[in-house]
C-alpha cells in the first residue's frame, strides 16, 4: 500500500511542477491494488473473515448453519473456480498474441498470470475453509 501512495505522489508531484505526466505509474498503482485485493481476499478466506451476511445465519441451528456455510463456500469456489480458468485463458491469450501494455509497453502477461495464480491460493484457502466447517461439530 506504501509503494502505491509513494507511485502516485510521486506522479503528481513531478505532473505539478514540471507539466509532465508519468501515465505508467496508474498501471503499476492498478496491479498494485488488484494484487492487494486477492492477497487480501486469501488472508480473509483463511481467517474467516470474508464478507458475509450472517443476520439471519446466525440464528438458526448448527445443523442449518453447517448447511449454509458450505452452501456459501461452495459458491465462492465456483467463483474463483472460473476466475482461474478465464483468467488462465486470458493470460495465455496474452502471451500468445504478445500484448503490451499501454503505459510501459512491458509483455501484458506479467500482469494478467497473477490473476489465475492468486484464485488458485484463494482457492486454497477456500478448500480450507470447507475442511474446517466439516471437522467442526
Amino acid at each position: 500500500m506504501a509503494a502505491i501512495c509513494l507511485i502516485t505522489l510521486g506522479n503528481v508531484l513531478v505532473r505539478y511542477l514540471t507539466d509532465i505526466s508519468f501515465a505508467f505509474t496508474e498501471e503499476v498503482s492498478v496491479f498494485l491494488l488488484v494484487f492487494l485485493t486477492f492477497v487480501g481476499s486469501a488472508k480473509a478466506f483463511l481467517d474467516g473473515n470474508q464478507m458475509a451476511v450472517t443476520y439471519f445465519i446466525d440464528r438458526l441451528g448448527w445443523r442449518w448453519k453447517r448447511r449454509w456455510l458450505l452452501f456459501g463456500l461452495a459458491c465462492s469456489a465456483l467463483m474463483m473456480g472460473l476466475l482461474l480458468w478465464f483468467g488462465t485463458r486470458m493470460a495465455w491469450d496474452d502471451y500468445d498474441m504478445e500484448v503490451t501494455t499501454p503505459g510501459l509497453g512491458w509483455q501484458q502477461w506479467i500482469y494478467t498470470i497473477w490473476l489465475p495464480i492468486l484464485s488458485l491460493v484463494i482457492l486454497a484457502r477456500i478448500a480450507q475453509g470447507f475442511l474446517f466447517v466439516l471437522r467442526s461439530k
